[in-house]
């Protein structure tokens, strides 16, 4: 019997005509049964930072009086040997040329979020995959999302990958943490130095990963996995 894997994504700055240039997608994976655990121990160490259990952790809520509770969250990722994460930036999305490669925005995005996810993805195990809800559309893109995904594997019964749905972000503490660590990983990449604590995250997420956030890892970097995607690179990656 398969082991099944919980992957929790998120994304950034994903729109076509968002201004911003960085994009970047990516997600925190664990054992299915090692979810709940993890959860509790998330939310263990907002009472012990004084926050409410359901306190929502995001990156856009970094803040100086919250710097010690995000640095122990990082340190929690990199101390738990359950915990895993894989990211993909996209430096500029204005040097992308949809029309000459015959798709359209939301295609790319399809085929984006395969090349995110297939480092994760084993035929020994089944994955379960968890999308924030992001628009109205969301559940017509997250039902072509796993049709695509299945379809890029062969998985046409659905045996690898055999959801994908969507969560609310308030309803996860694993989907918090990983808007936490994506939110930093696409900060570092846009070159940003307006929040001395979001500084302080990045800089701790740097000294535990031993990587700068801004270059490709070894694609088999288990921990802490990034590409950082340039549009000739699609078939390759």
């Amino acid at each position: 019997m398969k082991n099944t894997i919980n992957i929790y994504c998120d994304e950034s700055c994903h729109l076509e005509n968002d201004s911003i240039t960085v994009m970047s997608l990516g997600g925190v994976w664990c054992p299915n049964e090692q979810s709940k655990i993890i959860s509790e121990r998330i939310r263990e160490i907002k009472e012990l930072h004084g926050l409410s259990r359901s306190f929502e952790v995001k990156w856009t809520k970094v803040s100086p009086s919250k710097v010690n509770f995000y640095l122990n969250l990082v340190d929690y990722f990199f101390d738990n040997s359950d915990l895993h994460f894989r990211g993909v930036v996209i430096p500029n999305k204005n040097k992308l040329a949809h029309e000459k490669f015959g798709q359209t925005h939301d295609e790319w995005y399809y085929k984006m979020y395969f090349v995110m996810l297939k480092n994760i993805l084993s035929p020994e195990s089944s994955y379960r995959v968890f999308i924030d809800i992001k628009d109205t559309r969301g559940g017509e893109k997250v039902k072509k999302l796993h049709e695509v995904l299945c379809n890029s594997i062969l998985d046409f019964s659905q045996d690898t990958i055999e959801t994908v749905q969507q969560i609310r972000s308030h309803e996860s503490e694993i989907l918090q943490l990983a808007d936490l660590i994506l939110g930093a990983l696409c900060y570092a990449n846009r070159g940003m130095d307006t929040s001395t604590a979001k500084k302080s995250i990045i800089d701790r997420i740097k000294l535990r990963s031993k990587y700068s956030l801004v270059k490709t890892t070894l694609p088999q970097e288990e921990k802490f996995n990034i590409l950082v995607w340039t549009p000739q690179e699609l078939e390759l990656c």
